[in-house]
């Protein structure tokens, strides 16, 4: 932002002042705000210019303060144009700051990146999972790799992230790192938590994200079918690991539960509910709010099938799950198995429980929010897939009815 700039030298005398030589300060006026800083030099009154601003004479010393107070001039002249350049703030105290060598630290965007992660860091366990860091972590990564990519620099400061640059970096992850559109979405959101920081600390002025609205797109998300979950549950495996998978998934396809819930699942966690029949209740990790799932016969068989598990019982877990890792390529072995053609993940059996096994069975979606422990309902209806058994059911039942009407 251009901003007017008046300099002047002049003679400031001590309120004690008598006689004798007085100092020489410069004043920096800038939209009417005053500041002023020593030039380290004194004149005798008598030869002083109050117009001018300059020593009157022509004799060697005069001739070389007068020319020392120009080099200042021209220097507070050229650090008012640096800043104006670099999109600075200029105000009388800033330039005069700039001028006596007393300027602020300049926030750059890696340095606060970094700090944010460096603190979730220090909180993962606590108020962050791992996945979160990781996520962030990701999203400096590439804002680097950008930032060198597009302006050759390892770090910029942080009034130059502005709309441009979100755009720029948006085309970045799609056309350079091939990022799908949500992928996309998803670092440059993270990236706007650091921009929020800044805009609460008064780094930033202007929100850059004001006028730029990503839209994420809807994810077709994967469920089982009634058919499937048969086909998976009457299998016979004659490899002990298939069999312990296939119950686990089996498990969670029948709690809702996601794999870091049903791996860290104490028996304490399971008591008898308001109807008499046995319940989870657990908080989920990712969100620490509570769970209370009532246990379905499906699910109650495989927790009866481990109660006498060595592990189980020694670790006080009610079912003996191996790593998320492992539990997903044996899913896939199970998947080729079956039939089952659809790329099988642990986490399908979260989705096939709000869908398959609740919400296409009648359940309220306001139970099934409460029993997957969402902290909004909002997040529950991105699982609300009809099937097309539900619609077809759904249809029967119109049909009678308007078959008794006619």
């Amino acid at each position: 932002m251009r901003t007017n700039i008046n300099l002047l030298f002049y003679l400031k005398k001590r309120s004690t002042y008598k006689n004798g030589p007085v100092a020489i300060y410069l004043r920096f006026t800038v939209e009417g705000q005053r500041a002023e800083a020593s030039t380290g030099k004194t004149c005798e009154p008598s030869r002083w210019n109050t117009q001018a601003g300059r020593a009157i004479g022509t004799k060697e010393d005069v001739r070389t303060l007068n020319s020392y107070l120009d080099t200042l001039q021209a220097k507070a002249q050229e650090f008012h144009r640096w800043m104006t350049t670099n999109d600075e703030m200029v105000t009388a105290e800033s330039l005069k700051n700039r001028f006596i060598g007393k300027t602020e630290k300049v926030r750059t965007l890696v340095s606060v990146f970094e700090d944010h992660n460096q603190k979730m860091r220090s909180l993962v366990g606590q108020e962050f999972e791992k996945s979160t860091l990781q996520r962030y972590e990701t999203a400096l990564m590439h804002t680097k790799d950008f930032m060198q990519w597009q302006h050759n620099v390892s770090d910029i400061p942080i009034n130059k992230i502005n709309f441009e640059f979100l755009n720029d970096f948006e085309y970045y992850l799609r056309s350079v790192r091939k990022c799908a559109n949500n992928s996309a979405i998803k670092y440059i959101k993270n990236l706007g938590k650091i921009v929020r920081i800044c805009l609460g600390n008064g780094w930033l002025t202007v929100d850059p994200y004001l006028n730029y609205k990503p839209k994420t797109k809807k994810v077709h998300r994967v469920v089982l079918t009634k058919e499937d979950l048969t086909a998976i549950a009457e299998k016979e495996f004659s490899v002990d690991r298939l069999r312990l998978v296939r119950d686990i998934f089996l498990f969670s396809c029948y709690t809702g539960l996601a794999y870091v819930d049903v791996k860290k699942l104490k028996r304490s966690e399971m008591a008898k509910g308001i109807d008499g029949d046995l319940w989870i209740h657990t908080n989920r990790q990712k969100t620490d709010t509570l769970s209370r799932i009532p246990i379905l016969p499906a699910a109650l068989k495989v927790i009866e099938k481990y109660e006498d598990n060595p592990q189980c019982i020694v670790d006080d877990l009610l079912l003996p799950v191996m790593s998320n890792q492992k539990m997903n390529a044996y899913l896939k072995e199970i998947a080729d198995l079956c039939g089952i053609s659809k790329l099988l993940t642990f986490h399908i059996a979260r989705h096939t429980f709000a869908t398959t096994v609740t919400l296409n069975n009648g359940v309220p979606i306001e139970s099934v929010a409460k029993m997957m422990g969402h902290t909004s309902i909002k997040t529950t209806q991105i699982y609300a897939k009809v099937m097309d058994h539900k619609i077809s059911s759904d249809m029967a039942a119109l049909k009678v009815k308007l078959s008794a009407i006619n």
